[in-house]
């Protein structure tokens, strides 16, 4: 049986499109406020909700020894909690489910010999990255059950991060398989590339800890902030310093603001650059499909902004930035093999 075939493929970009539909719920989770409504964690018993009334009341009775009923939600009736259980539950069954479409088709595949010794490699790489995944989720959850009702904006940041890096490193694996000969590159442009790469990961991080913070919920204007300042006071009010980098909702979101236009800026000079050299049918769509995707991606953020995050812009938001970050690993393939 041939090795690496399309079979192989079709696996790695089902969970490609698993991890997507997992931030995505992940997206609504966060912003329905819905991530700490279950508090422990059941590996296989965990995947069957409550079925009756007894054991709504029990979870529900549970929650409600938490910060977040206390401080927050203590008006809620069960049915206000029902509601925030189903995302919560729907992640983590999702979690769940890419960990066995995952190891189930390896586990054949292996024993089938369809896969190279070099893709081995990478997919037990993978599946590292989906593991440390799922622990970032427990280790994230966990932050919010002590004392503050909000998990950590570190580990949320260091959560949707991982989703993104695994998406990422799954979506790279499968171009390798269906792209496997290999072409001069162009390194200098390449690095180009790379530069633009890291800096749309910044911003995801970004991204995540205005999320974390809800710092989305500030300075609701655009271009400018509050009181017509293009940095407003509020930005560095934080000792030391670099505590608004990190930690300042308003230094954070005035950060995130920024590097959109650099984001932007590093793209639309990728675009003319690769303007002036000769391309492949597939490396001039993927730049091409760069600039649409980040112009897109910006004005999403800018509506986000001034709209004070509704639902459906929070999630279009983040399913944009998951888009070009595709779009960015896609290019960066095919100026790199």
């Amino acid at each position: 049986m041939k090795k690496d075939n399309k079979k192989v493929i079709y696996w790695l970009l089902t969970g490609c499109v698993l991890v997507f539909i997992m931030v995505v719920v992940g997206g609504i989770t966060r912003l329905t406020d819905s991530g700490l409504s279950i508090s422990n964690y059941k590996l296989i018993t965990g995947t069957i909700p409550p079925l009756n009334d007894t054991e709504w009341q029990e979870a529900f009775e549970l929650y409600q020894q938490y910060p977040e009923y206390q401080k927050l939600h203590s008006h809620f009736t069960i049915d206000d909690f029902k509601s925030i259980y189903f995302w919560e539950w729907l992640h983590r069954v999702i979690g769940r489910l890419i960990g066995l479409v995952f190891i189930i088709p390896f586990l054949y595949f292996l024993a089938t010999k369809q896969l190279t010794k070099k893709t081995i490699k990478k997919c037990l790489i993978l599946l590292v990255l989906g593991g440390f995944q799922g622990f970032l989720g427990w280790y994230m959850v966990k932050s919010g059950l002590v004392d503050r009702p909000d998990v950590s904006h570190y580990r949320l940041a260091a959560h949707l991060t991982t989703a993104f890096l695994t998406f990422a490193a799954t979506l790279w694996v499968a171009l390798d398989l269906i792209y496997p000969n290999k072409k001069p590159i162009n390194t200098k442009f390449r690095n180009l590339i790379i530069v633009s790469y890291l800096i749309l990961i910044v911003q995801i991080i970004y991204g995540a800890f205005v999320a974390g913070l809800k710092a989305g919920l500030l300075h609701n204007h655009w271009p400018l902030m509050n009181e017509n300042e293009f940095m407003h006071h509020t930005v560095y009010i934080l000792e030391p310093f670099y505590k608004n980098l990190i930690e300042n909702p308003s230094g954070i979101q005035f950060i995130h603001r920024t590097l959109a236009y650099i984001v932007v800026i590093s793209i639309v000079i990728l675009w003319f650059k690769a303007r002036k050299l000769t391309l492949t049918n597939l490396q001039k769509k993927s730049v091409d499909a760069l600039l649409i995707l980040v112009g897109f991606q910006f004005l999403l953020g800018v509506f986000t902004i001034i709209y004070a995050v509704p639902l459906w812009l929070g999630v279009a938001h983040q399913m944009g930035a998951f888009f070009l970050l595709s779009a960015m690993t896609f290019t960066l393939h095919r100026f790199s093999k």
